[in-house]
């Protein structure tokens, strides 16, 4: 049985490739949101543009809302002083001005790259990855995912502040190549995911993988299914295409060994 759901969401990053996704897929289910971005949110005269280092502008985003869809910060690697004020700090000021405010529930924008040094499956009767399963960072950015976690959890011990944390894989509106096929969430499947995590009831602190139900599927989605995810989406139409462009993935090359795919060799470095 889900809670109702909130009304009023305050969504972070809403400029940001899923956030943009979002802005359109979330309002059919009933919410009405507050953007905040750092940099303008085209067609939203309303939204908050501000940094996260802007504690009086997190202050005013907070106010009065249900719930916070934190998906801001920075999404690639970059220096750790950059990855430290955006991805940190921000996420800190972020917790402490929803505590300030008595918001009581935070869906935080985990990532695959929490894990990214994990092994991937490889065989057919490969166990999936628990969601349990040890956190190996793969750069800066993955460092800063996996204090949020523990951001989450603390203030769920301390506060009382419910958190969802999503270890996303890649949303977008298809899979671009042959890692994706395993991790990809699809948009659609995406908004289905907040709205489980936004309405669940007695969630305390939980962490989750966030894809669609692909037939490749790599990690254990039974967490995301306990708030009541339904994945509908798959990757396996894109799979021919994408192998006969690109080929399978390949156990020696150190690009594929791992979870978090070429962000454990050589990652994308931030402005992309």
């Amino acid at each position: 049985m889900s809670a109702p759901a909130p009304r009023t969401i305050l969504l972070t990053g809403a400029a940001g490739g899923m956030g943009t996704l979002m802005r359109e897929l979330l309002p059919p289910y009933g919410y009405e949101l507050r953007l905040f971005d750092v940099v303008p949110i085209p067609d939203a005269p309303d939204a908050i543009i501000a940094d996260l280092a802007d504690k009086d502008a997190l202050r005013r985003a907070v106010e009065g809302v249900d719930a916070i869809i934190h998906l801001a910060g920075i999404s690639l690697e970059a220096p750790f002083e950059k990855i430290l004020a955006a991805n940190i700090q921000g996420t800190y000021n972020l917790y402490e001005a929803a505590r300030e405010a008595g918001v009581r529930r935070i869906v935080f924008a985990s990532s695959n790259h929490a894990v990214g040094f994990t092994p991937r499956p490889s065989g057919d009767d490969a166990p999936l990855i628990p969601i349990d399963t040890p956190r190996r960072p793969d750069t800066y950015y993955g460092i800063s995912k996996s204090f949020g976690e523990d951001l989450g959890s603390y203030y769920w011990d301390k506060y009382g502040i419910e958190s969802v944390a999503i270890r996303i894989g890649s949303c977008f509106p298809e899979p671009t190549n042959v890692r994706m096929l395993s991790i990809w969430m699809s948009p659609a499947d995406g908004a289905r995911l907040l709205h489980a995590a936004l309405t669940a009831e007695d969630i305390g602190y939980t962490v989750v993988y966030g894809s669609s139900d692909n037939t490749r599927l790599w990690w254990d989605l039974s967490s995301a299914r306990a708030l009541g995810y339904d994945p509908q989406d798959d990757s396996e139409p894109y799979a021919a295409k994408l192998i006969a462009e690109h080929g399978e993935l390949d156990p020696a090359n150190p690009d594929h060994a791992n979870l978090g795919g070429a962000f454990c060799t050589n990652p994308p470095i931030w402005p992309h």
